[in-house]
């Protein structure tokens, strides 16, 4: 018996545990190793050094303004749409059994684009010559008499509500499957003792929600902080790095500047801190006894 459940665990989790190790335990290894040394464009290493460290905590100047920027970034698209909008989408739209599932599908949208194409129509919407959507709306039904150009004076503004668009159809999604599950006879039930939508909402939908929100809440924040695809494409990091978040200042000084050391070292600081959020929140959630074995065994 021992033996065929130790086989049972090669054949099922081997395949993972081996893309896990390369994928994700390796190339950690990987870059703490090449932290410590001087690799360069040249990719030669002479010497293990902790200047990378000094040079992170002491001689970058920019450092500071990329960290407050991505502290930004993180917390508003988390907070008003990966999180909060995502809840309002999930919610109306299983309120609506009809147009529901058309409009879930609309919002799917953008995350079914490929990427450039999802920017290109914001650039279309956004840039700051009059034939630009919000200039038309802008010059044609409000009257605003210059064009304006949200690209280059609201930067921010824009990266956060194009990451936050593609953020709250992921939660959009979770939380629906999360409403869904709930047992109807607790809403028939409430329905019978008289109680209203924002009442059912209060004491049957959001308990259910804890669990799913907590996921949401420690994915998309992992999620925010090493990715940077649709700010690279909208606005490039600027206009004056505006909008360089720490993953992309990241990229760039190991790739774009042949610094591979002192990106390595960078990384470390995303790395570490994923780990203890993750850690924490899964610590102070309780979420562990989301993962607890049923207490009715099913035969």
């Amino acid at each position: 018996m021992r033996n065929r459940q130790i086989t049972n665990y090669i054949v099922f989790l081997g395949p993972a545990g081996v893309i896990v190790l390369l994928f994700f335990v390796m190339p950690v290894l990987v870059d703490i190793g090449i932290a410590f040394t001087d690799m360069g464009r040249d990719l030669q290493v002479t010497k293990f050094t902790l200047r990378n460290f000094e040079r992170a905590f002491t001689g970058d100047s920019r450092l500071p303004k990329v960290i407050s920027l991505t502290f930004i970034y993180v917390f508003f698209t988390l907070a008003i749409f990966n999180v909060t909008f995502g809840l309002v989408l999930a919610l109306t739209t299983t309120a609506i059994p009809k147009g529901g599932g058309f409009f879930r599908s609309v919002w799917l949208m953008p995350r079914m684009s490929p990427s450039v194409v999802y920017i290109v129509l914001w650039i279309w919407a956004v840039h700051g010559g009059e034939a630009s959507l919000v200039n038309q709306i802008a010059m044609n039904v409000f009257g605003v008499e210059k064009p304006l150009d949200l690209l280059s004076n609201t930067p921010v503004m824009l990266i956060i509500l194009s990451n936050g668009f593609i953020g709250a159809s992921f939660g959009m999604i979770i939380l629906t499957s999360a409403i869904r599950g709930i047992p109807d006879h607790l809403f028939y039930a409430a329905k019978a003792d008289g109680a209203g939508s924002l009442s059912i909402v209060r004491h049957i939908v959001m308990p259910a929600l804890r669990w799913p929100l907590t996921y949401i809440t420690i994915w998309q924040t992992l999620s925010l902080l090493v990715s940077f695809e649709y700010i690279i494409l909208l606005t490039g990091g600027g206009p004056f790095q505006d909008t360089t978040v720490y993953a992309l200042y990241v990229y760039r000084r190991t790739f774009q500047s042949g610094q591979y050391a002192y990106g390595a070292a960078l990384a470390l600081f995303l790395i570490i801190p994923g780990i203890l959020i993750a850690i924490s929140a899964w610590r102070f959630t309780n979420m562990q006894q989301l993962l607890q074995r049923p207490r009715i065994e099913v035969q």
